[in-house]
């Protein structure tokens, strides 16, 4: 597995870094200047399509959607308990309360409400299908890694659906999760690796929260 940090850790960066998602998607483009076809980069939706579409017109490569969905609980929404991908996959917070975790979402109806929002999302951005993956060179990308569970969740879903390669490419991650990651990926791409990152939101000078009719445009103007 390679790993890619540019930004120094030592002193650690300080936020913000960049002025917008898309300043960080070349940013990104830039260290992966030697990416190029038949590669396919896939971003989480919402926050990972405008770094996506960054890296694609700089790179000139094919970009679509990979939708993941976080598991939360209703009294701390903000606070990802675990995370479902395309095909049932469902990965819970380590610790010994995953069990619990996993049980209560469940049983409250947590999962089901993210698993139909999942399959809304799949549709609206027309994520490929599991046989135009098999065999491909894919680059999962998103705006930041804070506790890991969506992207988690992503890369092990495509790693079942045998790419000839799986990378992860972020600017921003928090250094932990980072390293329990990489097993998951072939090459990892982070232009800061910091520690205790609380809110990916604070490296971004801009970083607004993008509507459904934002991330199709976007996808539209890459097609």
């Amino acid at each position: 597995m390679t790993h890619d940090t540019p930004v120094s850790e030592s002193p650690w960066p300080r936020p913000p870094l960049w002025h917008d998602r898309r300043e960080a998607g070349l940013a990104l483009a830039a260290v992966r200047a030697d990416l190029g076809p038949p590669a396919l980069l896939l971003a989480l939706p919402r926050g990972g399509v405008p770094v996506e579409a960054a890296m694609a017109e700089q790179l000139r490569l094919p970009l679509a959607t990979w939708s993941v969905r976080k598991v939360s609980d209703p009294r701390a929404p903000e606070v990802a308990i675990g995370a479902v991908a395309p095909g049932g996959l469902c990965v819970w917070r380590n610790g010994g309360a995953a069990l619990e975790r996993e049980a209560r979402a469940r049983q409250q109806g947590w999962l089901a409400r993210e698993v139909e929002e999942l399959e809304r999302r799949r549709q609206l951005f027309a994520d490929p299908s599991p046989d135009q993956l098999q065999g491909r060179s894919l680059v999962l990308v998103d705006d930041g890694i804070a506790t890991g569970m969506t992207v988690e969740a992503a890369l092990r879903s495509l790693r079942l659906l045998a790419p000839a390669t799986l990378e992860l490419a972020v600017p921003v991650a928090d250094r932990e999760v980072l390293a329990s990651l990489a097993p998951l990926a072939d090459r990892i791409t982070v232009l800061a690796a910091v520690p205790w990152l609380e809110a990916v939101g604070l490296w971004y000078r801009h970083f607004d929260q993008l509507s459904d009719r934002a991330v199709q445009a976007l996808l539209a103007q890459q097609g």
